[in-house]
């Protein structure tokens, strides 16, 4: 396997690895090789309902209630 050094990040984007490694409960180092290989896959072509199921899945999903109006519709009177 190979090494890379990188030098110079700044502090407040250290800070922000180690949680974002804190929260996937993986060291900071497992977290930096995570971000990398996905940066590099490749992407698979996604429909729009898959997106929307992923970002679901990342925010801890969300139960959407609406309610139909049953109302008749009625035509906008622009003059």
């Amino acid at each position: 396997m190979v090494s890379v050094v990188v030098r110079g990040i700044p502090e407040e984007t250290h800070a922000a690895l180690k949680a974002r490694a804190r929260r996937h409960k993986r060291s900071t180092e497992a977290e930096i090789r995570q971000i990398l290989t996905d940066a590099v896959a490749p992407v698979p072509e996604r429909g729009l309902g898959t997106l929307l199921q992923r970002i679901g899945r990342e925010v801890g999903g969300a139960e959407i209630v609406s309610a139909r109006d049953h109302a008749p519709y009625e035509p906008l009177d622009l003059l």
